[in-house]
């Protein structure tokens, strides 16, 4: 063990439904005299898997990473757990991608320079160079990376270059204007999330708040998933929805719409730093 500040970690554990799961994790921790904070579970019906959340302050000393595995291991191979210890803190490195429209970058450097964030943030990509002075601004390196049909390889090439010069865990896309390739979805699964400009899964495509207009919706909303392969059809994250009726115009509804949008990015990011996201097959479970 290795004397640290106090600190709260967080287990997060997936494995197969099993009865004394919460009993084992819950008696592990009290025993090595670890304060649990707080702790949430769920197990499913439908997967048969279970999903655990557990927030826990030592009373003494801290533990070391590698002691807490060695130490873990015995519960871990009885449940085939997929388990991860965070330590809150350490800080997650968030990379931002972003086209023209600045209303999420705007709200996300707010949150992270109010420490609303638990994260970094080591670089701004875009494909355009619109948005440099809001990046100078906040003293964030700038990226610019232009995309077409003929140099998309060549520019994803030069995005995953910088995802790892900046060691960014976790990679946005806060109106992203582009579609990313299978290759680099794939390569960088679980760590992509984005905004779409819709409620998913109706009015995909180009202006969906005028499609919305033109079909008299009464909800109108916002969708953080994660990216995979399949366009616009990652495990969601959030969701936020506005009543709207027949007095809105297309205008209000795409001012409304970018409200949600910022909402909806924030509340994801904020799951997803915090290890509250678990992905459950094409779903995700949330403890909120």
């Amino acid at each position: 063990m290795t004397q640290l500040q106090k600190n709260r970690f967080i287990l997060t554990i997936r494995c197969p439904d099993a009865m004394g799961i919460v009993a084992a994790v819950s008696g592990y921790l009290t025993g090595k005299n670890y304060f649990i904070d707080e702790s949430s579970h769920f197990g499913d019906p439908i997967t048969g898997m279970f999903f655990m959340r557990t927030v826990f302050t030592p009373t003494g000393i801290s533990p070391a990473r590698q002691d807490f595995a060695d130490e873990f291991a015995a519960i871990a191979d009885m449940f085939g757990m997929e388990w991860r210890l965070a330590d809150t803190h350490i800080k997650h490195r968030v990379l931002i991608m972003v086209s023209k429209f600045d209303h999420c970058l705007n709200d996300l450097l707010y949150r992270h320079s109010t420490g609303a964030l638990n994260m970094e943030v080591p670089a701004i990509v875009s494909n355009h160079m619109d948005l440099s002075g809001l990046a100078d601004r906040h003293g964030i390196p700038f990226f610019h990376i232009p995309v077409s049909k003929d140099t998309k390889p060549e520019a994803e090439q030069k995005l995953l270059d910088v995802i790892e010069e900046t060691q960014a865990g976790t990679i946005v896309l806060a109106r992203y204007m582009q579609v990313l390739s299978d290759a680099i979805c794939r390569k960088l699964q679980g760590r992509v999330i984005n905004i779409h400009h819709s409620f998913l899964p109706s009015f995909k495509g180009a202006k969906p708040y005028h499609q919305a207009h033109e079909r008299g919706v009464k909800l109108i909303g916002a969708t953080a998933h994660y990216v995979t392969p399949d366009l616009d059809e990652g495990p969601i994250i959030e969701q936020i929805v506005e009543r709207v009726d027949h007095t809105k115009t297309p205008d209000q509804l795409v001012a409304m719409g970018r409200d949600a949008e910022a909402i909806a990015l924030s509340r994801a990011l904020s799951y997803h730093l915090d290890d509250r996201v678990f992905l459950n097959g094409s779903k995700t479970v949330v403890f909120k």
